[in-house]
Parts: C-alpha cells; structure tokens; sequence
C-alpha cells in the first residue's frame, strides 16, 4: 500500500519535517545565542553539545563534536556543552519518538482498510454461498 498524502497525520508529519529544515538554515543558534548576550565560550559549548545531542538523540545528519582541550580548561565552554547536549538530546529523542508514533498510527490505519476491505470480501462470498450463479457465468462470455 502507498503513502496517503492527504491523511492529515501525513500532512502534518511532512509540514512539520519541512518547517524545521526551513528554520534551521536562516540563522543559527549560536549566532542568536551571540546575539542575545550569551557569552561567545558558551555558545560555542552549546553548539557543539547540541551536535553531539541530536546525535546521542538519533539524528542522522549531526556529528558527536567536543573541543576536550576547552571543555577541561573553559568552564563556559563546557556548561554551554552540557546545556546544549541535554537539551538537544531531549528533542531530538523528543521527534524521534513523535515521527515513530505517527508511522506507527498510519500502518495501523492502513491495516484497519485492508481488514475492512478482507471482511467486506469475505461476507460478499458468505452471501453468494447459496446463490447460482451459472447465469451469470454466461454473461462473461459474451
């Protein structure tokens, strides 16, 4: 069975995945971090633990990335770090989950039409059982 892109989970599921690649690539969170005071040392921690925890999350497209040298040496580095690994995780794992959920209510709604469709089948032939039906057998032919 395909893809029933006019399910509205569907719908949702593929505007949600489109936003966010839209978002991501306007303007950085550490840039907006830079913006916002934070100091340059925990931005950078940040976006590097924010890496490593969409990766620790289950993200395909980030890589574990950690200055160690810093991280042992900078304490804002390494709080911006930690900050932005336990939070990057959580949602990473966070739409892990949700994307799961969601295929998981389209197989089963796509499970639910086949079994529909079988028991519509199958009382169909209950109900030609007792029924002759050479005469119709006959019209096939012409």
């Amino acid at each position: 069975m395909g893809t029933d892109f006019t399910n509205p989970v569907i719908k949702t599921t593929l505007i949600s995945i489109a936003v966010v690649f839209m978002l991501s690539g306007c303007v950085s969170q550490h840039d907006l971090m830079v913006e916002k005071g934070f100091p340059l040392p925990y931005a950078d921690g940040f976006d590097d633990g924010c890496h490593s925890g969409n990766k620790a999350g289950g993200s395909s497209f980030d890589e574990f990335k950690k200055d160690v040298n810093r991280f042992n040496n900078d304490k804002q580095y390494a709080q911006g770090w930690s900050d932005g690994f336990r939070q990057c995780e959580t949602e990473q794992e966070a739409a892990q989950r949700q994307t799961r959920m969601l295929i998981e209510q389209q197989q089963l709604q796509e499970q639910k039409k086949a079994n529909d469709i079988n028991q519509q089948r199958a009382l169909e032939r209950e109900v030609m059982k007792g029924i002759d039906t050479d005469a119709l057998k006959s019209l096939e032919k012409q």
